[in-house]
Order: C-alpha cells, then structure tokens, then sequence
C-alpha cells in the first residue's frame, strides 16, 4: 500500500508547507540520504501547539505534537522526493521536548513521532533516536524534531 494511503487511512493528513522561516532549507540531499531540518508541529507555518510538557501539556498532548511535526517531516520529504515510497529507511530521528523542570520523559513525547514513522514503515521507519529536552524552542513549541533518511535513488 502506498505511503500517502496509509496516511489517509489513518486519518491523518500531509500539512502544506510554506517556505522556510529562516537562513536554512528544509531538505539537504547528500548521496541516499536526504537531512530534514527541524520541524514543529505547524500547519502553513502556524504553530498548532504551544506550550510545556509536564505543564501546560499531557505527555500525550506532547506525542500528538511529536506526530504533527513527524507529518510535517513527511511534507517536506514529498517535495524533496515528489513520492514518500521512495523513503528506504528512516535512518535516524532526534527529538526536542520543551518540558518543565525536571521533566524527564523526553523519549515518550518523541515515542509520538516514532510511532507514526513505524505504522507507515514497518522496520524500516524505527531509527537510530535521540530524545532531548529543552528550555525553549521556536515560538515556544513544545518539540522540534528532525530526520535523515535513506532514499532510493
């Protein structure tokens, strides 16, 4: 099944991606493997979500951000890609979590992102993962997460 049906079927849906905020761009491809700079759980460049795991937030209010910024991700590799079945392998996943003092449940919030990533992939979307934690992330989202993957040339 396609990868874009899977995400359908889930019902779920591929954010639109405006153009980068900054100095940066939101893809580098260097060989099979294609960087995705971090991304927030945004819809049109809107944070959807704002505020500190373990205050203002749930850890699972954190894992539905993780998963909106894994889409995001996703949005990104379709322009990259023009087909996100010619993802081979997330090869690695590092996640930010802006959470409240103390707060240690970093790898649960990013479980969120992971999770998607496994449905939609199977074996090959489990990667090499860091789950840090943050006092502050852009425009006071609570993760940021970013990728490299393996593509098919």
């Amino acid at each position: 099944m396609k990868i874009e049906q899977k995400i359908e079927d889930m019902g779920l849906a591929l954010p639109p991606v405006a153009a980068p905020a900054g100095l940066y761009r939101f893809t580098r491809r260097v060989g099979s493997l294609v960087y995705v700079s971090g991304q927030t759980p945004d819809i049109d460049s809107v944070l959807q979500v704002k505020g500190v795991v373990g205050g203002d937030l749930t850890i699972e209010e954190g894992q539905k951000a993780a998963q909106l910024a894994a889409l995001n991700i996703l949005s990104v590799l379709k322009i990259e890609l023009g087909d996100l079945d010619r993802v081979k392998q997330f090869v690695q996943v590092m996640g930010f979590v802006r959470g409240v003092p103390g707060f240690e449940e970093q790898p649960q919030v990013i479980n969120g992102a992971s999770a998607l990533f496994k449905e939609l992939y199977g074996e090959a979307g489990v990667a090499a993962r860091v789950a840090l934690g943050a006092s502050d992330l852009p425009e006071g989202s609570p993760v940021e997460i970013l990728a490299i993957v393996e593509v098919e040339d």
